[in-house]
């Protein structure tokens, strides 16, 4: 019986395919919990390569005369 999690199917190159095979073997993982952390984590770096893009933007943006400072911020 499947579990409750949506699944997808997904077509490797055989090399590929090996990597991950070996991988579960040697970690006592299956493929899918292989892959499954390896999409989780390219999924975190996509959104630090976003963030760290934002930083710089506005880091290349910032001007000290427009910013409010720390008791403006959290005064009532």
């Amino acid at each position: 019986m499947h579990g409750k999690n949506p699944r997808i199917n997904v077509v490797l190159e055989k090399p590929l395919y090996q990597a991950i095979q070996k991988r579960a073997k040697k970690d006592g993982l299956s493929m899918s919990l292989v892959v499954r952390d390896l999409v989780k984590e390219a999924m975190e770096l996509q959104e630090d390569i976003g963030l760290a893009k934002l930083a710089e933007y506005r880091e290349k943006t910032y001007s000290k005369t427009k910013s409010l400072t720390h008791k403006e911020v959290w005064s009532s």
